[in-house]
């Protein structure tokens, strides 16, 4: 008899205090094995508040960035055993009540990397997104879908998840602190050859979610068709990239390493 899938929840979070508590009572219960969310320096109750609520917490000395703070999501998951991750943003822009349908795809193995698409969902617009945004998403997305050789809708989306062959590979530690981090994981997914798919999400926007200013985006923009050429240049051997091609093992301390990998043996 095959033993149950660890699943473990991260929550990158930088003042999520008044989101947080609806984000987590919104996760399913009896799906999610722990909560673990890492905090990057927040100016509010952020901490407090996860603290009550009996998550494990995580918090920076420094405030290291969206990129910065998966990693060291990523990381503590690892250690604690996750063999599915789902990132979660604490601040309700992503609906937790999906959990169980983000995961199916890794459980059944269709899947190592599953992304929610507000765009097949009821509709970006619709839920809110800004039509600067959506445009800029649409037009992003048919570049990066050249490069990958597939045909996603929403390659901008905050709510992933991964299985642990996917995390325990790819060199995430090499990738950027900031918001391309997202982009580097698509890239890394998809010239390691895991399986990816896509599931139907709705959009969320509102007052307290989360959300990147015009020049953030347009930063983040450039940096994702930066990455797309490097994936592109990596493919077609003109140039190599470390963060495209060495794995997680050769890039991380040995006593990591061991309690990465170790883990992984023993629950195989």
């Amino acid at each position: 008899m095959k033993a149950r899938k660890k699943v473990i929840v991260v929550m990158p979070a930088y003042n999520a205090a008044k989101t947080l508590e609806k984000t987590y009572h919104d996760i399913p219960k009896g799906v999610v094995d722990q909560v673990i969310l890492v905090d990057d320096v927040s100016r509010d109750e952020t901490v407090e508040v996860a603290r009550r609520l009996r998550l494990k917490v995580v918090v920076h000395l420094q405030n290291k960035g969206y990129g910065g703070n998966q990693k060291t999501c990523y990381t503590e998951a690892l250690l604690a055993g996750a063999d599915v991750v789902v990132m979660l943003h604490p601040d309700y822009q992503y609906d937790s009540r999906l959990i169980p349908e983000m995961i199916q795809p890794i459980l059944n193995g269709r899947a190592d990397f599953v992304m929610g698409s507000r765009i097949i969902g009821e509709g970006a617009l619709r839920g809110g997104m800004p039509l600067w945004k959506y445009a800029a998403n649409r037009f992003l997305t048919t570049l990066e879908n050249f490069v990958l050789n597939h045909r996603f809708s929403d390659l901008h989306t905050g709510f992933r998840a991964y299985s642990r062959a996917l995390l325990s590979t790819v060199p995430f530690v090499l990738n950027s602190d900031d918001f391309v981090f997202d982009t580097q994981m698509i890239a890394q997914a998809n010239f390691f050859g895991f399986p990816t798919t896509e599931i139907p999400i709705p959009t969320r926007y509102f007052a307290e979610a989360s959300s990147v200013n015009f020049r953030t985006s347009l930063r983040y923009g450039f940096g994702t068709l930066r990455v797309m050429l490097q994936l592109l240049l990596q493919k077609t051997g003109l140039a190599h990239y470390p963060y495209l091609e060495k794995k997680l093992p050769e890039v991380i301390s040995r006593p990591y390493r061991d309690r990465i990998l170790g883990r992984r043996a023993r629950r195989s």
